[in-house]
């Protein structure tokens, strides 16, 4: 009974155990930037079938009814298109350039709705994700050593690049097997594994580990969490290893608030806390200054990005920003204005609406998810992942990484399900959501 538990029973969850399972060859194709929103749109055209054929399915096959948070999702990526062609038009990019952004949309963006939707719709099962991702730990581990030797072996960074780029139309870090890099000004190797660039690396193993913790299976637990933090660490992120110390235990502490014990627990907590707040200041002061200094040039061109993205945001696209992504100037390397920061990238390239279109759904999220983590574990879950994306949205441009990430976007679209047809599972017995009616 309990093996079933983690059997793909249906044709979305035998799909997306295929996905995961098949990351490090489909890397070694460059087929990962395709696979990401290949998988959402499928998930979603099975999403719009189930629904049209609702009626003539078994109970068990029906999809579970829209959630009013999905459609705070749906809204809000649709806003990102109705911002994007307003940018254009404003700019007079031409329909060239809107047709390219709208396929880089379709790819993006949109995704952030599409894989919610699939989670909160389809009757897939969180345990089915969670030891897909504990396995392709495994595959993880059996390759570490090769990435490992690899810079002191002399075996070339970058494999090859695939020709595959040709469908993708971004940067070649996307297509590239790459095997490790070079810290420029340190010289010591660094190491991104299947994602385009490490802290890239340092999200989706902190969106692996947070599965790992889920997992039943004591062997298949633990080795995905030593796979998770392997590559966390060797991946160098600072902010990985920031969202590894407090992201857990902020979701296991959500989970804990309506219980009585917890409330008591935080008197003696709350007066330490005043008693020494001004010591925990100055801690928290010198982290952050270590923190911004243990890379000071990457901090340095992070910080100016942001200053000329909000300077030019102000003066020329307020509304619905500049359309596209511009290089910067020599100051800041050539990087593109916004880079490294969601909400930057947003209010340059679509402006005030397009920033408002991502927050007012993941903000919705947090709360809900935060509700929900209170009654389940699925919920635990779906809160943590909440917490990593608003995490990254200040160190990453996450439209661009969800092709990798849409793990926790499954997961949080589960724990965003309506309440009234997700049963109480046998093999777990744990309630998936609780979501307040509205």
């Amino acid at each position: 009974m309990v093996a079933s538990i983690h059997h793909p029973q249906n044709f979305p969850e035998r799909l997306i155990v295929w996905a995961i399972l098949s990351t490090w060859w489909l890397w070694l194709i460059g087929g990962l930037y395709i696979l990401g929103p290949a998988l959402a749109w499928i998930l979603a055209l099975i999403v719009a079938k189930d629904y049209y054929l609702s009626s003539a399915l078994a109970p068990e096959q029906r999809p579970f009814p829209m959630s009013w948070p999905i459609w705070i999702w749906l809204i809000g990526m649709s806003v990102m298109l109705v911002a994007l062609f307003a940018g254009h038009n404003n700019a007079n990019l031409g329909a060239g350039a809107t047709i390219k952004s709208s396929v880089g949309w379709a790819k993006g963006w949109a995704l952030l709705a599409l894989f919610p939707l699939a989670g909160a719709a389809l009757r897939i099962r969180p345990e089915v994700i969670y030891r897909a991702i504990c396995k392709l730990g495994l595959q993880t581990l059996l390759l570490i050593p090769i990435f490992l030797i690899a810079p002191y072996v002399g075996l070339p960074e970058t494999l090859w690049i695939s020709p595959l780029k040709v469908l993708g139309g971004s940067g070649d870090e996307y297509f590239a097997a790459v095997l490790y890099t070079i810290e420029p000004g340190v010289g010591t190797p660094r190491w991104q594994f299947f994602a385009p660039w490490s802290p890239a690396a340092g999200m989706v193993a902190v969106i692996h580990l947070l599965c790992a913790f889920e997992e039943k299976d004591r062997k298949w637990k633990w080795i995905g969490i030593t796979a998770g933090v392997l590559v966390a660490l060797l991946s160098q992120s600072r902010l990985a290893l920031v969202a590894l110390a407090i992201i857990w235990p902020l979701a296991w502490m959500a989970s804990q608030i309506s219980r009585p014990w917890a409330w008591f627990a935080a008197v003696p907590v709350t007066l330490l806390g005043g008693w020494f707040m001004p010591t925990l200041l100055a801690f928290a002061e010198k982290a952050q200054a270590d923190f911004a200094g243990a890379r000071a040039d990457s901090t340095r061109v992070r910080e100016t990005l942001g200053r000329i993205a909000i300077e030019r945001w102000q003066n020329e696209a307020y509304w619905f920003g500049h359309g596209v992504v511009e290089r910067g100037p020599h100051l800041v390397e050539y990087m593109p204005i916004g880079s490294h920061h969601s909400w930057y990238g947003l209010l340059f390239v679509k402006g005030l609406v397009g920033l408002l279109a991502l927050a007012i759904p993941l903000a919705t999220s947090a709360v809900l998810c935060l509700w929900v983590a209170m009654r389940s574990s699925t919920g635990r879950t779906g809160f943590a992942m909440v917490l990593v994306y608003i995490l990254y949205s200040f160190g990453e441009n996450l439209e661009v990484l969800t092709y990798l990430c849409w793990p926790a976007l499954l997961i949080m679209g589960i724990a965003l399900r309506t309440p009234e047809q997700d049963p109480i599972l046998p093999e777990t017995g744990d309630t998936r959501n609780a979501l307040p009616a509205g």
